[in-house]
């Protein structure tokens, strides 16, 4: 018997050690590393690889041409740089530049392939790309915004409702501030619109979304508000994985996107929000914002519904990119503008980096704005099409809302 409780023993220890191991991805090798200088190292073992390279929004970016929509249009994608290889067949690469405060992801690319850091186990998902995550953060700083701190945290939900437009129950996902559930207080909602091939999970996962909320709520910097993050993919119930579809491969060519359904059921879930939830249900205390084909989004729901919403945001916005004959909720679009600013928003907020594929779409837009003297707020950012850029948006566009 003794013996037994010893071989037993023995082996909880083994899987132990094992469990350790793998959390801390083996001995010996450590990746990402911030050195004292600023730099960053990053490290991996492939004793038989031929050539090792890392690529991430961190280093300086590179052109690529893309087609979205049938259009094609010219991007910056992340920089590359090689490797070394060194004692044990393990490879690394140094910066020799500081690393700028942010939020920064990354993969290797090994003998042409595309892997993740085993390193480093905190790992983001867009659409059906894994990529690693390097978290520079800096008291002060923007990025400060992204880390966690010791305040009040709001709560995170997964919710279902039921549409009645796609015919089956959808799911959001809801922050609602810190101290909801112990108030009787109304509150105000803030809608947060996704990209496409995104869902109801990417501004909470890649945004860092309810971190900003937290901090800035914390700091007094925002006022409290639940925001509700949802899916913009009709023919989908939620976030992949995670719906009917199974284990399916994400990808971004779903239909029912930006042909008019989303926004047509868009009340639905306004509708839903302000049965369950303690909001104030009027214009001045909804707001709506989004990312690429969320910014297209919110500028139609703004025109379309001008005494639901009066904060819109439209981050780096996919605009002139839909056919506008496609759906009545496209059409008409000039008359729909001047209604809706003879209706006095108390916010049009646009914010687009200098090198993203929408720059000029977005500098045409607002170029009818100022023709028709119709006002808003911009802010223009260094980089393109990047999560770098909304985290960016989002919180500089939170502060201002229901001021």
């Amino acid at each position: 018997m003794k013996r037994i409780v010893l071989l037993a023993a023995s082996l909880l220890i083994g899987v132990s050690a094992f469990a350790q191991q793998a959390l801390y991805g083996g001995p010996g090798v450590e990746s990402p590393v911030i050195n004292e200088d600023g730099t960053v190292t990053f490290r991996y073992r492939a004793p038989k690889a031929i050539k090792v390279e890392v690529t991430g929004d961190f280093l300086p970016t590179q052109k690529v041409d893309v087609e979205f929509n049938g259009q094609k249009f010219s991007y910056d994608a992340p920089g590359v740089r090689e490797l070394r290889e060194g004692p044990g067949g393990v490879w690394e690469y140094t910066t020799d530049f500081v690393v700028a405060p942010d939020l920064y992801n990354y993969t290797f690319r090994v003998d042409g392939d595309s892997v993740i850091d085993p390193h480093n186990m905190w790992v983001n998902r867009d659409v059906a790309s894994l990529t690693s995550v390097l978290l520079v953060a800096k008291a002060g700083e923007r990025s400060d915004l992204y880390a966690i701190h010791r305040v009040p945290h709001g709560t995170v939900s997964k919710v279902w409702y039921p549409s009645a437009t796609a015919g089956f129950d959808r799911r959001l996902t809801v922050y609602t501030p810190a101290g909801y559930e112990k108030s009787k207080a109304k509150y105000p909602v803030l809608y947060v619109l996704h990209g496409i091939g995104g869902d109801e999970d990417a501004w909470v996962t890649q945004g860092r979304a309810t971190q900003i909320l937290d901090n800035l709520i914390a700091s007094g910097a925002a006022k409290p508000m639940i925001v509700v993050f949802t899916n913009g993919n009709i023919s989908q119930e939620a976030a992949p994985g995670e719906n009917s579809m199974g284990y399916d491969r994400p990808t971004m060519q779903l239909p029912q996107t930006m042909e008019g359904t989303f926004e047509t059921a868009f009340p639905e879930i306004v509708k839903f929000i302000d049965g369950r939830y303690r909001t104030i249900a009027k214009k001045a205390s909804r707001a709506v914002c989004g990312l690429s084909m969320g910014g297209f989004h919110t500028l139609n729901l703004s025109l379309n519904y001008p005494d639901m919403f009066a904060y819109s945001g439209m981050f780096s916005a996919a605009i002139g990119v839909s056919d506008p004959t496609i759906s009545p909720m496209y059409m008409d679009f000039d008359a729909k503008l001047a209604k809706y600013f003879a209706g006095k928003p108390a916010l049009l907020w646009i914010g687009c980096g200098k090198t993203d594929f929408l720059y000029q779409a977005n500098k045409d837009f607002m170029k009818k704005l100022d023709d028709n003297g119709f006002k808003y707020t911009y802010m223009e950012t260094e980089g393109g099409h990047i999560w770098k850029n909304w985290r960016i948006y989002l919180s500089e566009f939170v502060p201002l809302l229901f001021k």
